[in-house]
């Protein structure tokens, strides 16, 4: 994985425009394609302001750069003198700040933290990165992919109206998305070397039971497959679906 300057170079030359290699632009870059994607994280990460984050933000929201993704949870106060936990009182609901293009992602999520050591040759620091938050990168990938999928399956009459992550106090989802008459799916993506079995089920029914999310359909998705257990399964109330799946997004 030895990045030479002249390839260096080349790949540097894919990011447009080029002032986002300029501080903020890249500290702020970088904070999002290593964190969770909320504001506040950002700030820290990247050692700004919150106001100088979601300006540059929005900029490059309006570049097709960056996308913001909304939160869907319900707020903790119905009003304003109800009482919550103490554990609570510090927690905001934020929307989440995505990267529009994978490429850029993976430049300031493992390239751009180590350019001079690249550049001189070093490329330990680098390699030991990538092998280690890989899965994570691909991963978000693999998520909106499976998105997408599930949106062409319900293509029909009953089709998604919202789609896309979810987060809450108690727990994160990979897709939860609702349907024209009102159904709620909620999804797990596995991006893993080995199959799904029925505990990634179970464990992903107890987490919508704690964020008292009430599911019409489980979908599954999974880049090895599944277990005999869950292939064979005849809950109609679960979709599965494997790579073979996702060759109907290039049709």
């Amino acid at each position: 994985m030895d990045l030479i300057p002249s390839k260096f170079d080349y790949l540097q030359s894919h990011i447009s425009p080029s002032y986002l290699l300029d501080r903020p632009y890249r500290d702020i870059l970088i904070a999002i394609a290593q964190g969770d994607g909320k504001l506040h994280n950002i700030s820290k990460r990247a050692k700004q302001s919150e106001a100088v984050c979601s300006e540059l933000i929005l900029q490059l929201v309006e570049l097709d750069i960056l996308q913001i993704e909304n939160s869907r949870e319900n707020p903790l106060r119905l009003h304003p003198k109800q009482k919550i936990k103490r554990s609570l009182r510090s927690y905001r609901i934020e929307p989440k700040v995505r990267f529009q293009i994978p490429f850029l992602r993976f430049w300031f999520g493992f390239v751009e933290p180590y350019r001079d050591r690249l550049l001189s040759g070093d490329s330990q620091r680098f390699i030991e990165n990538y092998n280690s938050h890989y899965d994570r990168c691909v991963s978000l990938v693999f998520e909106q992919l499976s998105d997408d999928l599930l949106e062409l399956h319900f293509g029909g009459e009953d089709t998604i109206i919202s789609r896309g992550s979810f987060w809450d106090h108690h727990s994160e989802f990979d897709i939860l998305s609702i349907t024209k008459r009102g159904d709620i799916i909620l999804g797990e993506c596995k991006y893993k070397d080995r199959r799904v079995c029925k505990n990634e089920l179970n464990k992903l029914k107890e987490k919508a039971k704690n964020s008292g999310i009430v599911v019409d359909t489980y979908a599954l998705f999974s880049k090895d497959g599944f277990s005999n257990e869950l292939k064979y399964t005849k809950d109609k109330n679960l979709l599965l679906f494997d790579l073979s799946d996702f060759k109907k997004l290039q049709l």
